[in-house]
């Protein structure tokens, strides 16, 4: 069989059994997961139904804008980056690792490698691929008309640049992990053994080919980085410096259909019209991205300050769900929300957790009374009616192949959580309400969580009062919500715990690759509870090895690793989430679907953004 036969053959039987299962698993589970009652009767609440009892379900909303009207010639649009904070600005994919930052990127930049709506590469984007008949040396074909916004072509060797900067033994950033080490001759090259990659080669200016140690199914749904970088400009920079270069905070460049203008640090970015976008004519001739206050959002969509944002804080939709000038766009997010506990250390040294059982949350049945004592129904219906709801295992539904939806997690019971802690020895030895630890010693849990919209003190409250009514005596961490930047620096994102937090409440986009390793991996930064096992390892390694390209095999290991993850508990999923953008009615060719990559084709219909009624 021919490299591109094989290929075909391979994604071909991919998206059919992708599509089997999707299809299996969709129709009933989605009313079943959220807790949601949508029977009965309902009322018209904007352009969505509300049960009786002021339910939303976003199985009602649409992915893509509705066009109406016809589009000028150029126009401008401005879009709001929701945040309570300021964005990051590291600007590049490289060094990137907050949401946010992602959010200014993407105006500006795109992957070489786009996915479909079941999250399968394709050969649509900037460059297409073949795969050999291992199933292990992938070469890529950079289309000719790909440029860079200074007019460079973008080459192989960007490409190959990309993975030698995160390979490199200096590099800053968080991406380095098991899919570059799957790399051939990345972990000599990672150890100063060797001066190349040897599994990278380019083939000439255009073609790149990889050979990976292992064929694995996350090759093909997010296993490969699909990221150039401009080596003519990064070159002469020092890895270790890169990230704070003003090639990545002040100047950015990359080969989307925009390219940045100006840019305000942290406040805005202006974006004008790639004249040379490889897809061809961009209809727009600028993007203004500014951040926009949660408390002020709806103002700025009302009076067509903003045209759209990133996301919409969905506890504010019920007030807003009639805004006359906007349609809402909506869909199951790629993430979810938890609470982590703090089991152990990074080893900067060794990149890797570093376990340690006399941590304060080393005890399962602490953990698991803490998840047991906290009603996250009651949650979703009452901070998010219904928009966000309860989460059970962490591969969240918007993997409906993969999430184990007959899997119940751990069943909100506080007087279970109660028996646990009385049974491992959590007591309240001198009368204040409160227990000691196992030795009779003060009990205080530190909580870090982060500030952000109108929920986010009220929710933090009520976890600290539903811990409260079990005994525990658990407070904020330093009395206070921590910012954006702040919180996930004190959890471990540069490497440092900062060994006053006990536990925390974070938030996961995932990616289109369903392998959770690069969150809870061993050697994976992200993994901020610092949790390993060796049964974890194990089950990480399986749900890439060549038996997993079955799906139902990989869906069994990953079913497995999902009831792992309730028995040991180094965090729990509170809330499954949905996305909710709304859009102002003059823009035409917007969609939040995954497989959506034309912002080249954005237009707007009006000068100005109509205001609301």
């Amino acid at each position: 069989m021919t490299k591109a036969r094989w290929s075909k053959a391979l994604f071909a039987l991919m998206l059919v059994l992708l599509l089997a299962l999707a299809a299996c698993n969709s129709g009933g589970d989605s009313e079943e997961s959220k807790g949601s009652d949508t029977e009965g009767s309902s009322e018209k609440d904007g352009d969505k139904e509300k049960s009786e009892d002021g339910l939303y379900s976003i199985d009602d909303f649409n992915a893509a804008k509705t066009n109406e009207g016809d589009a000028i010639e150029g126009g401008e649009l401005n879009f709001g980056l929701v945040s309570d904070t300021a964005f990051e600005g590291t600007l590049n994919w490289n060094f990137y690792s907050g949401a946010p930052d992602a959010e200014v990127i993407n105006w500006f930049d795109e992957p070489m490698l786009y996915n479909d709506e079941n999250f399968l590469y394709t050969n649509d984007g900037p460059a297409s691929y073949e795969v050999d008949d291992s199933g292990k040396v992938f070469t890529f074909t950079i289309k000719d008309n790909v440029n860079w916004h200074d007019g460079e072509p973008v080459k192989a060797e960007d490409w190959a640049y990309s993975f030698e900067v995160i390979g490199d033994a200096a590099y800053t950033g968080v991406r380095y992990g098991s899919d570059f080490t799957n790399i051939e001759g990345m972990d000599e090259y990672h150890a100063g053994e060797a001066d190349s990659i040897s599994g990278i080669e380019v083939v000439d200016e255009k073609t790149l080919k990889i050979t990976f140690k292992e064929s694995t199914p996350s090759l093909l749904t997010g296993g490969i980085w699909p990221y150039a970088m401009p080596k003519h400009i990064f070159k002469d920079i020092a890895v270790a410096d890169m990230a704070e270069s003003p090639e990545v905070r002040e100047n950015p460049i990359g080969m989307g259909p925009f390219k940045v203008d100006s840019l305000v640090p942290g406040e805005s970015v202006t974006y004008v019209k790639n004249e040379d976008y490889w897809q061809g004519e961009v209809n727009l001739d600028k993007v203004t991205l500014k951040v926009i206050n949660p408390s002020t959002v709806v103002q700025a969509l009302e009076t067509g300050e903003v045209d759209l944002v990133d996301s919409f804080p969905v506890d504010q939709f019920p007030d807003n769900a009639d805004m006359s000038n906007v349609e809402y766009l909506g869909m199951t997010d790629l993430a979810y929300t938890y609470i982590g506990f703090k089991l152990g250390t990074w080893d900067k040294e060794a990149k890797e957790v570093k376990p340690d059982d006399s941590m304060k949350m080393a005890d399962v049945n602490l953990r698991k009374a803490m998840w047991h004592a906290v009603d996250n129904n009651a949650v979703g219906e009452k901070f998010y009616n219904g928009l966000r709801w309860n989460a059970t295992t962490l591969i969240p539904p918007s993997h409906p192949e993969f999430h184990d939806a007959e899997n119940p997690g751990v069943e909100y019971d506080p007087e279970k959580a109660k028996q646990i802690l009385d049974e491992a020895g959590y007591e309240d030895v001198d009368g204040d309400g409160m227990r000691e630890n196992p030795e009779g010693e003060e009990l205080v849990i530190n909580f870090a969580s982060m500030s952000g919209g109108d929920t986010a003190e009220p929710l933090a409250n009520y976890y600290i009062q539903s811990w409260e009514q079990v005994g525990l005596n658990v407070q904020l961490l330093d009395g206070r919500l921590q910012e954006f930047n702040t919180f996930y620096d004190r959890v471990g994102q540069s490497g440092d715990d900062d060994p006053a937090v006990d536990i925390f409440q974070g938030a996961w986009s995932v990616g289109y690759d369903v392998n959770p390793d690069g969150l809870y991996g061993r050697d994976a930064l992200f993994n901020f509870p610092r949790y390993a096992s060796e049964e974890n390892d194990k089950l990480l390694e399986a749900g890439v090895s060549a038996d997993s390209f079955d799906v139902e095999n990989r869906k069994k290991v990953y079913n497995e690793w999902q009831q792992l993850m309730v028995d040991e508990i180094p965090v729990f999923p509170t809330l499954y989430r949905s996305v909710l953008v709304p859009v102002n009615n003059r823009v035409q060719n917007y969609s939040i679907a995954v497989d959506w990559f034309d912002r080249y084709n954005l237009a707007v219909t009006a000068e100005e953004a109509p205001t609301a009624e």
